[in-house]
Formats: C-alpha cells, structure tokens, sequence
C-alpha cells in the first residue's frame, strides 16, 4: 500500500486492517494511537468540565495523578445555577484556550445528565433537574469551548443518574420520560452545538449497555438527531467491543493494550464484523484528529484574567435562598465568622474532575479584606472531625456573643460527595448543626453560607435570618462569596433542583439505587418539580427559587403563535427596588385537559435581564414547538397536542407573576384501528364514528332518529354502561351473541376507515 500524497488527507481506505483496529482505541490513558507511516498523529483527550485535568507526567492507572494547574471554574451544579448561557459560554472558551496551550484536543465535557435524586454523587457536574436548563446551559459550554478549536465531549450519553453499580446497573425507564426527560437535553446540545464526540455511558438502557446501543447511538443520536461526531466510550465502558463498534461506538477509552483490537481483526476475518463498519468509525477518528490538527496556535495563558472570570461566575452560581433583612453586610459591622470552610474552602468535588486550581480564595480572607471592620474567626468544627468538639463550639459561641452579625460557613465534607459512589442521606454532619444551634443561643443574627455539591436538608431555615447557597463554586468562591455577603455582587442566581423538605419526599425515593441491576424509574416524567408541584407537597425551596437585594415586578405578559409553531411571549420587568439588579425569567407552559398525563407545569425558557433601580425593560421569551412536543408511544414520535396552552412566567416554579393563553392547533396523528380498538376509538374516528353512533343509538336509544352526537342516548340511558362499552374491543363486541353487527361487518368498515386515513 503506498503512502497517499501529503495534500490527500488520510482516509480508511489507506490503512491496513490492523490499523483500522488500533485507530479506534487509545494509546494509553488520555492519547489515541497514530499511524506513522501515513503521518497520523495522535491526540490527547482529558477531563475538565470545569477546568483542565491533565496530568502532569505519566498517567496512573485510574488516571487520577496529579495534573497541571489551571484554573478551576464553578462546577456545574453552580454555573447552572446562574441561568447564564453567555457566561457558560465564555467559561468555555476559557477552558479551550486552557486546553489548547496544553496541546488538549478534547476536553471531556460537558455533563448534562439529570439530577434525579439529591443522592448521587456526582449531582456536582451536572446542570438541572430539568432538561431544558440542562441543554440550554450544556450546548453553551460546548459552543465556547470548540470556539477556540477544541473539541468538547458531551456526557454521559445516557441516563447515568447514579454512581452505584454504574458500570452494570440497568436503568429501566419508559419510552416518554426517557425521551422527554433524560434525552431531551443531550438532542437541544447536540442539534444546537455539535459537540465534536460525545461520551456513552458505563450504564445500561433498558438492558442494553449504552455502549452498544444502535438505537441510541445510531437511530437517535445520527439519525434522528443528526449528529456528525464521533462517539467515544466513556473510559472503561466497553463491555464487548466487536457489539459496540458497529452500533455506533467509534472509539475506545482508555487503551486495552491491543487486546481489542485483535477482537475487531478477528471478527472481520470471521465474518462476525462488516469491515465496512470499521472503515466508518477509523475515519470518525481520523476526521477527529484533523480538526485537532486544524487548531489556531494558542501561546500565551492570562491565569489573572481566567481568575477574575472564575470569580464573576461564582458571583452569579450564588443563590440567596433567604434574607430577613441581614443581608448584605455593613461594611462596619463586626462580624464572627464561624466554620472551617471559610478557611479551608470546599470548592469542587471529587474524582475525575478534581482540579489542581492555579490559586485559591479563602472566604476568611476576602470578608477580611472587604470589611471596614471588626471580622473575627472561629473554626467550631474540623473537616475531618478530629479535635475538642467542646471547645472548638465553646470558642465559636464567645467569638458570636462579641459580633454583631455571625456568618456560618457549613456544609458537606469532600468525602460524601465524588463520583465513583452515592450519598445515602441528605444531612449535613451532626456535629455541624449542633454549632449551629449553639451559636443561635448567643447571637439570633446569623447568616448560614453553604458549600455543598448536592442538595441537604435545611432543618433550621426556620430559624435563621439568612441563608446563602454558595454550591461549590470553584478557586475563586471566596472572594465571589464575599462579593455576595458585602453587596458588591447582588446575588441573581436561581435554584436547578428543588431543595426538598426531606429525602422521603424525593421522587426517586424507594426507586433509587435499585437493586440486583436493576433501577426503576417509577416515578416516570415526575422528575423534580414536576413531581412536588402534581403532589402539592411543601418544600424547603422551590425549582427557580432565588432572591436579590432588589426586588422585580412583572406586567403587560402577552404570546402570540408564529407560523412554524414557536411561542413568543413578551412581558415587562421592573426593577422596584433601590439598587441595579438582575432577574432570572422563567417560563412554565400547561395544558388544562391534555389527553396524555402532564406535570402541573414545565420550563420551556428562560432569559436574564440587568436592570437599574427604577428602570423598566421588555423582555422576550420563545418557546420552540419542538419544547411543546410529548412523546408518543402509540405512533413512537414527537407530538404536538392541539388545545389551549396556558404560559405562566415568573420569579420560580411557585412564584408565578403573570398568565397567558395561546391556542395551538397542534399535530394530526392517525392511529390505525384493528379489531382490538375500542368502541370509542372507532367513535372518534371521521369515518367509523358516524355509523357506530348509529348502532349503538339503535341498541341503546331505540332507534337512530335525532341522534348526532356519540354516544347521547348511551349516556341518557346509562352512563356507567357506556364507559364500560367505550372501552370494550370492537371486535369483541361484534362477537356477543345477538349482536347487531358481525365481524365481517366491522372488519370491512375498519378498512375502509383505515383505507381513508
């Protein structure tokens, strides 16, 4: 085979069969192989959704050593909380110019999976509870990244919503919530984006590892969704690679030491793998690599300048959950700040994406720098929980009793939140809320700031004036948090999960980690708010939930229907507060008498807006027709049903400031009816229904005279007998003794029913 000419760019059809197998699994940890007598390079591929972890020599055998710095960004459970696809997306490209200076072609990210329960692990990477928020910010990370000529890798493609047993356990999920929960946000990323690779899960669907899925890897993601990029597995996920490579998986992370490789070979020669499917994937590599190799030459790295970003989307992840008037600071005030965290901050989780921060703001020290007075500290508990509980309480209490307002920093220690495994409580640490009600007994003013990668229960939110859910919120947290506490940041940030009173009132509750491998997603579409807002169950804080030092009117909320079906909703927002300000607006659609079961309500959009004390701004809102679409298991598509919808925008899930209604005329989808349909679906169909009206008028009303509605005498007569005989099988019926009809009868006017549609 003679080497192509260098201006020929390398395809499938140059390589040997050998070559093709090994092109489509790694080198070792991070690089894919290269093929040097075609001049092939190899590239590297690591983690960092929210910042850069490449290792800084040789890779260990979890790839878990220590990596070079670079700068640590909120994690996504604090970016989400922004409602910021701008920021996200210059978060992104922050992370591709630090990926691209160190010679990274894919960072692996974004993770977009949902948070269905509070307890996993590794809820810290993840957006939302709900795909939309899911998508929108996901598809805005990845857009910055591959704007610098990175690429980014979408994950963990699909439903990965626990750690336990997550390289076998099988999440059996039905066709409705799985398309529109946990797939709706990877198709607005994908469609929206076009990640360069997107990483399957370890997980099974339905029974079928991800890894070698054709319906999910081929069917949905190419050819429903349009996909163009290549599908790595995520590392270690792999069950059978000869399965999987044909289904759709292209690539092979990390290196098997060739031992795959010789599988692929074998099977080819055998007969068990079309060559042709390997000739596919070699050349999803190699076009992978060529874009690597396409990249601008990036030099030079501002850390400062990624820093201050750093802090600015901290500044924004922060959520002001409640204020009584404590908040913001005085810069006079004495303050007591209380807890370990303040000193020792936890900023990020554990496991793949731990980030080696190329600095690191303690809050002690930027409260410390922002105060005009007194700031005092007192540890009152250790992270590890060794030390004198007593005395560290007893110095924490006498410290609250001198200040005039104690800011306590509480939260989860590092060791309760990391991929790899679940949390199995909601709790903060005993220890942590027992200091808590020790320093309320000598000072009532106090601000409770929270680090944590995942929801907790807030038994004292009653108690206190003020609490601020800081997230982890990445290496510049401290001084973002200070920002925040000071009023030199009005906190805008907004919740992407419901804080529950509990974990018993969890959806997935009972249904969450599974068992013997398998987990049940019994809870269905209810996932989240949607789940508390159709129980009416009381929670701690709502979906969307999030004050400000200012606060917002809305009026004047209108929709209007466009021809290609999108909603638009405008509305004006005010800002009748004494200082500049920014709101999260959220848009919630319904259908009142929707023929398919429905949360009470859905986010469909969302959009920001900056406002000045006093000032008055229109805001637009668009609801994509795709957004309204249900899916539908009778004719497996997407839906939209017809009807009255009702939009309601606000402040969050259950702070709803204004209502209005838009007629949408809606899909026409036809069912074909059979001998097992039933006397209402043959009476609801244009050519059917009409002569069944008259039957059954002519058995139950005593003739068909004045009949022109189906089933009026059946009602009249009895409207029990007529839900019963409404559900019956046609075919069934015709086959009662006595039955006006015959099954010749009722199989030709199926026909020709079926014939007309």
């Amino acid at each position: 085979m003679t080497q192509p000419e260098p201006s020929t760019p390398v395809t499938a059809a140059d390589l040997t069969l050998d070559e093709k197998a090994a092109l489509t699994s790694g080198a070792d940890f991070w690089t894919t192989k290269g093929v040097a007598r075609l001049g092939v390079p190899s590239m590297m591929m690591t983690d960092g959704p929210h910042g850069l972890r490449k290792q800084a020599a040789s890779s260990d055998h979890l790839g878990l050593a220590e990596s070079v710095p670079a700068t640590c960004f909120p994690p996504a459970v604090g970016l989400g909380s922004s409602f910021d696809p701008e920021l996200a997306q210059r978060v992104g490209a922050a992370l591709g110019v630090e990926s691209a200076v160190n010679d990274v072609a894919v960072i692996l990210g974004p993770g977009i999976n949902i948070k269905r329960s509070p307890l996993c692990g590794r809820n810290f990477e993840y957006f939302s509870e709900d795909p939309i928020v899911a998508g929108v910010m996901g598809a805005a990370l990845i857009k910055g990244i591959q704007s610098t000529g990175v690429g980014a890798s979408l994950k963990h493609f699909a439903a990965n919503n626990q750690e336990d047993d997550r390289m076998r356990v099988s999440a059996d999920i039905d066709a409705r919530p799985l398309r529109e929960i946990y797939l709706r946000g990877f198709h607005h990323a994908v469609t929206e984006s076009q990640p360069w690779t997107v990483m399957c899960s370890y997980n099974r669907i339905n029974g079928v590892y991800a890894s070698e899925d054709p319906w999910l890897l081929t069917d949905v993601l190419r050819g429903e969704w349009g996909f163009e990029g290549l599908v790595v597995s995520d590392w270690g996920a792999v069950n059978d690679r000869v399965v999987g490579l044909p289904a759709g998986l292209d690539l092979e992370m990390p290196a098997s030491g060739g031992r795959t490789d010789a599988q692929l070979v074998a099977a080819v020669h055998d007969g068990r793998l079309d060559e042709a499917a390997l000739d596919l994937a070699a050349n999803r590599v190699l076009d992978l690599i060529r874009k690597a190799q396409a990249r601008p030459s990036i030099d030079a790295l501002d850390v400062d300048a990624h820093h201050a970003l750093a802090r600015e989307a901290a500044g924004r992840s922060i959520v002001l959950l409640k204020n009584e008037g404590v908040l913001p600071l005085a810069p006079t005030a004495r303050i007591a700040v209380i807890g370990a965290f303040a000193e020792q901050p936890r900023y990020q989780g554990a496991g793949s994406s731990l980030i080696n921060p190329t600095r690191l703001d303690a809050a002690l020290t930027e409260l410390r720098a922002q105060s005009e007075g007194e700031v005092t500290y007192a540890a009152g508990f250790t992270l590890d929980g060794s030390g004198d509980a007593a005395a560290l309480t007893a110095e924490a209490v006498a410290a609250a009793k001198q200040a005039e307002v104690a800011v306590v920093f509480l939260g989860l220690p590092a060791d309760e939140e990391s991929e790899g495994y679940d949390r199995d409580h909601m709790n903060l640490p005993a220890a942590q809320l027992a200091l808590l009600d020790a320093v309320l007994t000598a000072n009532p003013n106090v601000v409770v700031v929270l680090s944590n990668g995942g929801a907790v229960a807030l038994p004292f939110r009653d108690r206190v004036p003020a609490i601020v859910e800081g997230w982890l919120l990445g290496q510049a947290g401290g001084g973002a948090t200070a920002d925040v506490l000071f009023g030199a940041v009005n906190p805008s940030g907004k919740l992407t999960e419901t804080i529950p009173l509990r974990l018993q009132d969890n959806p997935s509750y009972g249904n969450f980690p599974g068992e013997y491998g398998h987990v049940r997603y019994g809870e269905g579409l209810f996932v989240g708010y949607r789940w508390y807002d159709e129980r009416e169950l009381d929670v701690a804080y709502p979906f969307g939930h999030g004050l400000s030092y200012t606060t917002f009117g809305y009026s004047d909320a209108s929709a209007s229907l466009d021809e290609g079906g999108d909603i638009t909703v405008t509305l004006d927002v005010t800002n009748t507060g004494a200082v500049a300000g920014r709101e999260v607006v959220q848009l919630y659609t319904s259908l009142p008498g929707s023929s398919v079961q429905r949360p009470p309500r859905e986010l469909k959009a969302f959009a920001s807006v900056d406002l000045q004390a006093g000032e008055t701004r229109s805001v637009t809102l668009t609801v994509r027709a795709h957004d309204l679409a249900y899916w539908d298991v009778r004719v497996d598509r997407w839906v939209v049903e017809g009807g009255a919808y009702t939009v309601e925008v606000g402040a969050s899930s259950r702070d709803l400031r204004a209502t209005a209604t838009v007629e949408v005329a809606g899909d026409t989808v036809r069912i074909p009816l059979s001998l097992n349909s039933s006397v209402a679906d043959l009476m609801g169909d244009p050519i059917a229904g009409p002569v069944v009206q008259q039957v059954m008028a002519g058995v139950f009303g005593g003739g068909t005279e004045g009949m022109d509605a189906a089933g009026a005498s059946m009602m009249a007569n009895d409207e029990g007998l007529a839900k019963m005989l409404g559900s019956l099988p046609i075919g069934r019926l015709a086959s009662f003794p006595g039955a006006p009809v015959t099954l010749d009868d009722v199989q030709q006017l199926i026909d020709r029913a079926n014939a007309a549609g």
